[in-house]
């Protein structure tokens, strides 16, 4: 189908319209991560975690998935729905955690190891997931890795961070990638300890990819707590608190105080800002339902190898 050129809209309602017009001609849905700007966010059919919109990909009866989010997210949708036309607004929204390792060190990793089982967060390349016997997001990587049988060695790739969080809350011996999120990683413990001095009352929301993580939970405060970005969500909903402290990517904090008004979130670090994330704009969507462009594929080989392992993390937690 052809879909003609449109004037140039003037202001983010025409926009956010005109996009909203594409995708109903595209018949296409609109998936957002909950870090992305606001104005992509609040055109999306679907805003949510990685676990989430992974679900949502693979759910949807659309033939056209417009993912804003990184190109990990979706080489993920195009794996998991192979008959469906994937697109990203932007081809350079990256990861530096996916970055961090590749599937030659991977393999190499693994031979040193031939026993193991695999763990590979989904912030990873295809050829990654291929190479892994299960993808884990940070909302269920405590329950895929009690999956695994208690004798087996784990590598655990590539969070260092996410990696620690896990063997305090299911008590395992993984054998961890030394990768890092380097937004989540720049949040320290004096963020963490400014904001306990500042806020004492305050509930501190805190994801495990960050730096402080494992300081936080050695607080044993009842305040605190170690949440994927869904999980904030659904914990800022139920508390009866009214002010939160969140130690994450700022992108989320549009969508805290769209589904929980009248609350207070705050960011620990407005410094934690995602480049690849923000990528992603409004005029960038549009041009990619426009003209179908940026359509991510992954190799059928590779993806073959690598559904296994997505299709169990979907199935998981």
């Amino acid at each position: 189908m052809t879909v003609s050129a449109t004037p140039i809209a003037s202001s983010v309602d025409e926009l956010q319209e005109e996009v909203r017009e594409l995708a109903r001609l595209r018949d296409a849905v609109i998936l957002a991560h909950n870090y992305q700007v606001p104005e992509v966010q609040d055109v999306a059919h679907f805003v949510g975690d990685s676990l989430g919109l992974a679900r949502e990909g693979a759910r949807t009866d659309a033939p056209v998935i417009a993912f804003c989010g990184v190109h990990f997210m979706a080489e993920t949708a195009a794996i998991l729905s192979p008959e469906k036309t994937v697109l990203l607004p932007d081809l350079d929204a990256g990861c530096s955690l996916a970055d961090s390792i590749t599937a030659e060190q991977l393999r190499a990793w693994k031979a040193q190891h031939p026993a193991a089982v695999v763990v590979s967060y989904v912030n990873t390349s295809a050829e990654v997931k291929a190479e892994s016997d299960y993808c884990c997001t940070s909302g269920n990587a405590k329950a895929v890795v009690e999956s695994v049988p208690a004798d087996r060695e784990i590598l655990f790739l590539p969070d260092l961070y996410l990696g620690l969080w896990v063997e305090r809350v299911t008590g395992r011996r993984l054998t961890i990638w030394m990768g890092e999120c380097h937004v989540h990683a720049g949040i320290r413990p004096a963020d963490i300890e400014r904001w306990q001095a500042d806020a004492p009352d305050a509930e501190l929301l805190v994801h495990p990819e960050c730096g402080c993580a494992s300081q936080c939970m050695a607080f044993g405060n009842e305040t605190t707590h170690i949440l994927s970005t869904e999980g904030m969500i659904r914990f800022a909903n139920d508390s009866p608190k009214q002010r939160f402290l969140v130690a994450t990517e700022t992108g989320i904090l549009h969508r805290l105080r769209k589904e929980a008004p009248g609350k207070r979130f705050e960011a620990v670090s407005e410094e934690a800002i995602c480049r690849f994330m923000k990528m992603i704009t409004l005029e960038k969507l549009r041009d990619s339902l426009r003209d179908l462009r940026h359509e991510v594929t992954v190799p059928p080989d590779v993806a073959a190898r690598a559904r296994l392992a997505l299709e169990r993390m979907v199935q998981t937690g």
